[in-house]
């Protein structure tokens, strides 16, 4: 069961949040939607979990549309948003056996769905303590636990990392990974470049309520190099001397850095031809590094801006050396 919207648009006064936005998940795969703040990434899941309703287009999840079959809907989605909604006066045991009470499950179902949730997420220890003495990443695993108490076929999760520690963080990464082989449809918002690399089947780049871009994180990073090629200069006389030969556009700029980035296709020919087209002299270029292109590269590119860009680590191995 999986996901499909086409032309939804969204406003809220004069700002326009979504504007002709299209999405289409395949059952039993991870797709991330990765943007900035106010790309419209939280609005794209509020409408599909029927939340909010969009001022037009069509959306359907699951098989059912999310404006003529709401309750059909809610009944095959889990939705965990961005901060754990759960009661802090309530232990781990409760806030299970409670939410699956209210699902319609019998004391004793509840009881045994609770159980083996507790046991799923590492919970077991906690069962028996308030939420309020849980911690970040035990509160977001709690959250996740039962919005998972029906079953859901298609489950939603809205920046489920945010204000997490690493360890926190790859136990979230592996529970969404045990999700998807049990044949979950999972849509996931993030702004972590690397939680997007690493989880999604397929990624849908929003900017300005719209999806400029789309496909595997290898698809992404071929459009727009196979590698980067950052420099690093001697001074800021050469950085602007750099900058200002700097043959394309969506080249990576750290001027407090003196460092500059730039698509190549990682040849050797290629990487000289850079070289020496932007440093001449060879008196500029301090250093420089060959790194396989980051979904950061692909942000850069194809958003057009740099405000909330979403963070990660770089990845690739650093090949250069001193010129």
């Amino acid at each position: 069961m999986g996901i499909h919207a086409a032309a939804l648009t969204k406003s809220y006064g004069d700002l326009r949040v979504l504007d002709g936005l299209d999405l289409d998940v395949g059952p039993g795969t991870v797709h991330a939607l990765l943007g900035p703040n106010g790309a419209g990434k939280t609005t794209t899941v509020r409408i599909l979990a029927t939340l909010t309703t969009a001022d037009s287009g069509t959306a359907r999840v699951a098989g059912h549309d999310v404006r003529a079959a709401r309750s059909e809907v809610r009944a095959r989605i889990g939705l965990t948003g961005q901060f754990a909604a759960v009661d802090a006066l309530q232990t781990g045991a409760e806030t299970l056996r409670m939410m699956g009470r209210l699902a319609g499950l019998t004391a004793r179902a509840a009881r045994a769905r609770a159980d083996e949730l507790l046991e799923r997420f590492d919970l077991v220890a906690a069962a028996g303590r308030p939420a309020r003495g849980y911690s970040g990443g035990m509160r977001r695993r709690l959250d996740l636990a039962a919005g998972l108490v029906t079953r859901p076929p298609v489950l939603f999760l809205d920046e489920p990392t945010t204000g997490l520690d690493p360890r926190s963080r790859q136990d979230l990464w592996r529970i969404v990974r045990e999700l998807r082989a049990q044949g979950t449809t999972v849509l996931l918002t993030t702004q972590y470049l690397e939680e997007a690399d690493v989880l999604a089947d397929r990624i849908s780049l929003l900017d300005g309520g719209r999806v400029v871009a789309e496909g595997t994180a290898g698809e992404l990073k071929s459009r727009v190099a196979g590698h980067r090629l950052d420099l690093v200069l001697a001074s800021r006389a050469d950085y602007d001397r750099v900058t200002a030969r700097l043959p394309v556009a969506g080249a990576r700029l750290d001027p407090d850095r003196l460092t500059v980035g730039i698509a190549t296709d990682g040849t050797a020919g290629h990487v000289r031809a850079l070289l020496d087209a932007l440093d001449p002299d060879r008196t500029s270029v301090d250093r420089f590094d060959l790194r396989t292109a980051t979904l950061d590269d692909v942000f850069l590119a194809l958003t057009g801006t740099s405000t909330g860009t979403p963070t990660g680590t770089p990845t690739g191995t650093p090949t250069g050396d001193r010129r």
